[in-house]
């Protein structure tokens, strides 16, 4: 009955996860979830205030599929402003959000059997989507050390004539890592003289601590043409439900092939929602942005400060994004049960490293309050010695 092709995906990890803790909370078990990718403020309220503008003014009907002019001017002053990225809006398209923007892009480029780098640890829905698109993945594995970022040796290594792709994420979920220019200038230098895409997640670009953010399709005019920008606005001004994303490349016959795609499947996406983003994109809400990141910068300073003074786990700060990628290898090498005992023994849920590519780890989102972030460490902690 079912398609060899929706067999090939796997549920995400994090949604199952977040949807247990959740429905055990309904229960009334005493849970406390650190699982979701969700920022735990308000949307700012310049955002909210023009959509109940667009509402009452009965802005309610279809509209083109990349999105309405006055909003792609938005994504591009944005784009300018922000990363110094010169796209025409008819070289933008919005979707329902990050996850639309990459399916997109990967349906629309990739065939049966090309190949895909994508570094570990990774979001959990990359190698579902190259899967699904019928391509293949291949992981890069990267470790402590360095950062868990990838080198140009690296890469120059994992590179065959089947690579049609990479996918670069920074900051990173979920390990908060960022990639420096020199860092990315390298990597630019082996992709030189080759086909390969890059798609570059920035969701989390607003989300840093003590580093700079590069784009990387700055970083050089070859950068810039092969590059695919993929942004939204779901983490750094709190608009996860609302659907909120964006792609940008200077190739038109790629961006008209994305538009035929995305008439075919969603249409454009929420009327309401495309004047709520056009504020947060001209930066009319920075301010507001600047209060969650430095409230994020102060719970990853705290979280990280607990968890290396627990004996048997480990983690770095993060450079980016709120999550920590805590080491467990000298407690366990089993994620998932790891995980699974956790949440029974004391009601914190957490996501199992495996999910992510990197088995001896788990994920915690600090996207939560102090007073909670304390409570669900110092129950680990408690845990993790009764298991040694």
């Amino acid at each position: 009955m079912l398609s060899d092709r929706i067999q090939t995906l796997s549920p995400s990890l994090t949604i199952a996860i977040s949807s247990l803790a959740r429905d055990l909370k309904a229960q009334g078990k005493d849970i406390l979830s650190f699982s979701a990718g969700e920022p735990d403020f308000e949307t700012p309220r310049a955002i909210k205030d023009e959509a109940i503008k667009a509402i009452n003014d009965g802005f309610t009907q279809y509209t083109a599929v990349p999105g309405i002019p006055e909003l792609l001017e938005a994504v591009a002053t944005k784009l300018k402003r922000d990363n110094g990225l010169d796209y025409a809006p008819s070289n933008i398209i919005v979707s329902n959000g990050a996850k639309q923007s990459l399916f997109n892009l990967f349906q629309a480029t990739l065939n049966p059997g090309d190949e895909v780098i994508i570094p570990a640890p990774y979001w959990v829905t990359y190698p579902e989507l190259v899967k699904y698109a019928s391509a293949v993945p291949v992981v890069i594995e990267t470790n402590e050390i360095r950062g868990f970022k990838i080198t140009a040796d690296e890469l120059k290594a994992a590179i065959s004539p089947k690579t049609k792709m990479l996918i670069l994420t920074s900051p990173s979920n979920p390990t908060g890592s960022v990639y420096s220019k020199e860092e990315l200038e390298a990597l630019a230098e082996v992709l030189k003289g080759t086909d390969i895409i890059v798609a570059s997640d920035e969701m989390y670009e607003k989300l840093v601590y003590d580093i700079d953010f590069v784009a990387a399709a700055s970083i050089s005019e070859d950068m810039y043409q092969r590059t695919v920008t993929i942004n939204g606005l779901s983490k750094s001004v709190a608009m996860t439900g609302w659907r909120f994303g964006y792609l940008a490349t200077p190739n038109k016959t790629l961006i008209a092939a994305m538009n035929k795609l995305q008439s075919q499947s969603t249409s454009n996406i929420n009327s309401i929602t495309q004047k709520a983003a056009i504020p947060a994109l001209l930066g009319k809400v920075d301010d507001d942005i600047e209060k969650m990141r430095r409230a994020f910068e102060g719970r990853a300073d705290e979280a990280v400060k607990l968890f290396n003074e627990i004996d048997g786990l480990s983690v770095l700060k993060p450079q980016g994004a709120f999550y920590l990628f805590v080491n467990i290898k000298d407690i366990s090498n089993d994620s998932i049960e790891f995980c699974k005992e956790l949440l029974q023994a004391t009601g914190v849920a957490v996501v199992p490293g495996i999910g992510f590519g990197s088995e001896g780890y788990f994920r915690f989102s600090f996207a939560t309050d102090m007073t909670t972030i304390r409570e669900g460490v110092r129950r680990i902690e408690k845990f993790v010695a009764s298991k040694k």
